[in-house]
């Protein structure tokens, strides 16, 4: 017997194991409750005269063969689930990082500028409020290709929270530390990163969850109306066009549940860097 073989069968690791479990359990009962109840009330509402949406047992049923193969791949836009939320998801880091690099400079810059920030706030309050289904007009025209034009419609929609967090970050860094800083004599590099940075973490990581959120919601949006790419939203808009309504559903589950996944992550990441914050 091999020692991870032991391991795997001495009592210490069982009991570890268990003691793991128990204490999940009182987490995962509740939302385990809720969502059987929501499928249960779901499906009873399928069953009455007149409805038009699938219930849960007939969404699977319609959709076992995209569940069981979702890396699948025919060639052009006919892939699986997992490689159209795999296109959206690369372009979602591509823009959600250009994003975080231009908000966050900019969001330092206006917020130790007063000058600055009274100049642009105006302009970033205006454009903040568009939505991105109305950016993708815009991209498209000016932009002419589809796949640059749903990178500027989430990049766009993403940088607001993240921008606007920042400068307010370091608008509120206490004065003592900026007297602390002028005793001290501190050069710019230094205040920057042990005083500006440090103090302004927080505000920065709340806008970066929340332009997470929007950034996977403006990848959604924009595929649905760019036809011819990979992507989870053009799978929703194909699969609408061919009145497939349980695989709209079942796509839906996914964008739900690769949201919440990423938002997670999101956290963790916050939790580790900060764990004061938790």
């Amino acid at each position: 017997m091999t020692i991870a073989q032991k391991r795997a069968t001495s009592p210490k690791f069982e009991n570890k194991f268990l003691s793991g479990l128990q204490k999940q359990l009182p987490e995962l009962i509740p939302p385990a409750i809720a969502l059987f109840i929501f499928l249960a009330i779901w499906q009873v509402f399928s069953w009455t005269p007149g409805a038009t949406l699938p219930g849960p047992i007939q969404v699977v049923q319609d959709t076992w063969i995209l569940i069981l193969y979702p890396f699948y791949d025919k060639g052009g836009t006919d892939k699986g689930l997992f490689w159209q939320i795999w296109a959206s998801l690369q372009r979602v880091a591509i823009s959600y990082t250009l994003a975080a690099i231009v908000g966050i400079g900019v969001g330092v810059l206006i917020g130790v500028n007063k000058t600055m920030s009274k100049a642009l706030d105006p302009l970033f309050q205006l454009l903040r409020t568009v939505p991105p289904l109305a950016w993708v007009p815009i991209s498209l025209a000016a932009l002419r290709q589809n796949e640059p034009a749903a990178l500027f419609v989430i990049f766009i929609t993403a940088i607001w929270p993240i921008l606007i967090n920042t400068a307010v970050g370091v608008t509120q860094i206490p004065q003592d530390y900026n007297n602390v800083a002028k005793v001290l004599q501190l050069s710019k590099k230094e205040y920057f990163f042990n005083i500006l940075i440090p103090s302004a973490l927080p505000y920065i990581f709340t806008g970066l969850r929340i332009a997470i959120g929007l950034a996977w919601l403006a990848i959604i949006a924009a595929e649905i109306v760019m036809s011819g790419i990979v992507g989870i939203g053009f799978f929703i808009w194909d699969a609408y066009q061919n009145n497939n309504v349980s695989e709209v559903i079942l796509a839906l589950v996914y964008i739900g549940v690769v949201g919440l996944i990423l938002d997670k992550l999101m956290a963790a990441l916050q939790n580790w860097i900060l764990p004061e914050q938790k």
